[in-house]
């Protein structure tokens, strides 16, 4: 796993491990070197990452390089947020937000 602003990259080879049998929660950025929004929203991810480290787990997976799990969760669109509980996925955001928001969202989705 290669981190990027304090967050953890998975790759098509180990989502499994990482994403799908993880304990906690765990958010996905599916991203892109070229994505203007997603570099914005790096930062959000990193603090998010750092607040909720004992609920969720955040990782970042690039797009471009890991076509296969892109392709299965129907991925269109860089930044693409999923939250996958217990190996499946729970909530899907598009696009760049701010972290009030993202909290707001990600609260949600946990709570489900």
């Amino acid at each position: 796993m290669i981190k990027t602003d304090g967050i953890a990259g998975v790759t098509d080879t180990d989502f499994g491990t990482e994403v799908l049998g993880a304990p906690l929660p765990v958010l996905v950025q599916f991203t892109a070197d070229w994505c203007g929004p997603c570099r914005q929203l790096a930062p959000v991810l990193g603090a998010v990452a750092r607040e909720e480290a004992g609920r969720l787990k955040v990782v970042q997976l690039d797009v471009d390089a890991n076509p296969e799990t892109t392709v299965r969760y129907g991925v269109l669109s860089t930044p693409t947020l999923m939250v996958f509980r217990a190996g499946e996925p729970v909530a899907s955001m598009v696009g760049a937000r701010p972290r009030r928001r993202l909290l707001q969202e990600l609260d949600s989705a946990l709570s489900r």
